[in-house]
């Protein structure tokens, strides 16, 4: 560090850095999610402790420098700053509750656990009582985000001690986003998760027809996910922060009602060769029944 001259005649003295001391980081939860964000954290400048019902599953990151303190209690005195990333909503809540009486006053609880947004926020309004954060943080990118690093943050609560977690977990999530108040986090990664299983069950369905149709399963899979590594899949739709009937001048009213136009004879043409191989597909009928309204544009079907 380079000395600072304090007034003349004054000896050298180091320069006062006015930064703070880095937080102290806790992990709770070393499953195969929270085991791989914490591994990100090694080296923390300001330590990281670990814990997990079973001690075994802090052993690779204690041999990697983590700190494995005695108790959950012992780990809520010592950091500032705790990710929870258990299965439910139970677990979270026994988590939670374990470590408050021990917290000390402005503490961080960031819980990445997908749980319901009214858990959220109770545990938000109790942890309160006791000049604690609790934020809702749940994460989206699975097992190859969270080995990356490459994560999606989606986060409720508090926006000061939002901005006081931002540097560390940025080093396990490349995307962090504040939602808005306790809950918010939570209600987006429920809106998100949406997209995913129903996609999912989509795709099954579409696994089925393809069967039926002798079509090799497995081929049609590679055409999915290069097709939507290129056109970035059914969340690419979400262009617009409402979903009111597209107005007659918007902008995005020609490509949305051509879009729409395009998966109402397709998702039709589906359907009768399912007809035809006697293959049911009740969310390609649901789908076209809904898409123009869901599109809000007005539907091209003729109702036969």
């Amino acid at each position: 560090m380079c000395p600072s001259l304090v007034s003349d005649g004054d000896p050298l003295t180091p320069a006062e850095d006015p930064s703070p001391a880095p937080p102290a980081l806790g992990v709770v939860g070393l499953g195969q999610m929270g085991s791989l964000m914490a591994k990100r954290l090694i080296g923390w400048h300001g330590g990281l402790y670990v814990h997990d019902v079973r001690p075994e599953a802090a052993r690779p990151l204690v041999d990697e420098g983590a700190y494995l303190p005695a108790s959950l209690a012992e780990l809520a005195g010592s950091v500032e700053i705790i990710s929870v990333m258990v299965l439910d909503d139970q677990q979270v809540d026994e988590v939670v509750k374990g470590i408050l009486p021990f917290a000390r006053p402005g503490t961080v609880i960031a819980v990445h656990s997908t749980i319901r947004a009214s858990t959220a926020g109770r545990l938000a309004a109790e942890a309160s009582e006791r000049d604690v954060a609790v934020l809702d943080a749940p994460v989206s990118g699975g097992v190859l985000g969270a080995s990356a690093g490459r994560l999606a943050l989606l986060v409720g609560g508090d926006r000061a001690a939002f901005e006081r977690c931002r540097e560390p977990f940025s080093r396990f999530a490349d995307l962090i986003l504040h939602f808005g108040p306790a809950g918010a986090g939570t209600r987006a990664k429920l809106a998100r998760n949406l997209i995913t299983f129903v996609g999912l069950a989509g795709a099954l369905e579409a696994a089925r027809l393809a069967d039926a149709a002798g079509v090799d399963i497995v081929a049609l899979g590679r055409v999915t996910t290069h097709s939507d590594a290129l056109a970035g899949g059914p969340g690419a739709i979400l262009l617009r922060n409402s979903t009111a009937p597209l107005a007659a001048d918007d902008p995005l009213r020609e490509i949305f009602a051509h879009t729409c136009a395009l998966g109402e004879k397709d998702l039709a043409l589906a359907l009768e060769l399912g007809a035809e191989l006697d293959t049911e597909l009740p969310l390609g009928s649901a789908a076209l029944g809904r898409l123009a309204d869901y599109f809000g544009v007005p539907s091209t079907r003729m109702e036969k």
